[in-house]
């Protein structure tokens, strides 16, 4: 992929990638333990971006998914990671997805709940993370539950066991590390929506840095870039996203 001065400059217009960072959803990025240094396949992918355009890079870490949002479509970001979603779309131009992430139902263990369809109910309480691909999905799908929105996605069961809600919404593997980590719970089978997880940079920024962003999502995908992130970061259950 050839990089113009337009095309460093139009990603960078500081000098420096601004990549923004969502340790809300542990499958993208966590924090590493007893630091304050994210690690994740978004940060690799961020990093390796950032070594091929020959620019500095930093990291700006956000708690929730909408912080992130927020941080590329006010352009005090130049790139993130984000579920590709058409209310996001107004402010983010996104590539094609790099990981297919599954969105998923928890309810207590002795809910009379078994199916998914069953979930939109008046009545039901569904709590989902502010701001996530999940509250933005079920915010148009669903219309006889309640939607209670916590403050960010890891704190979904913590609001749905302390607000004796019906069903907590989000990612796959964090309701079934809550699930262990506390018992009593169990997932409805299958999955509600499924999440394709692309890079975005602001909208207005140049079609040419727009096709260089969508060639290098491709290519990780291609080279095995994105698996192998997956597995060295030990993150199951998430299927690489197909090369177009």
């Amino acid at each position: 992929m050839h990089i113009t001065p337009d095309v460093r400059a139009a990603f960078a217009p500081t000098g420096v990638l601004r990549a923004s960072i969502n340790i809300g959803n542990p499958i993208l990025a966590s924090l590493d333990a007893g630091s304050d240094t994210p690690r994740g396949v978004s940060v690799d992918l961020a990093r390796e971006l950032a070594r091929r355009l020959d620019l500095p890079i930093e990291l700006k870490v956000f708690k929730s998914a909408g912080e992130s949002v927020r941080a590329v479509t006010d352009e005090q970001a130049d790139v993130g990671f984000f579920a590709i979603d058409p209310e996001r779309g107004q402010g983010i131009g996104f590539t094609a997805p790099y990981v297919i992430i599954e969105g998923c139902y928890l309810v207590p263990q002795d809910s009379p709940l078994r199916d998914n369809d069953e979930v939109d109910a008046q009545g039901t309480t569904v709590v989902v993370g502010r701001g996530s691909a999940y509250d933005l999905f079920l915010t148009r799908a669903l219309q006889h539950a309640t939607l209670l929105r916590a403050p960010t996605s890891p704190s979904v069961v913590e609001v749905f066991v302390k607000e004796g809600a019906d069903v907590a919404a989000g990612v796959r593997q964090q309701l079934e590390a809550d699930m262990a980590a506390r018992g009593g719970l169990r997932l409805l089978p299958g999955r509600f929506m499924e999440i394709r997880q692309a890079m975005g940079l602001p909208k207005g920024r140049s079609d040419e840095a727009a096709r260089f962003l969508s060639a290098y999502v491709q290519e990780a995908k291609a080279s095995g870039f994105v698996a192998e992130a997956l597995e060295r970061h030990r993150i199951e259950g998430v299927s690489v996203a197909p090369a177009d």
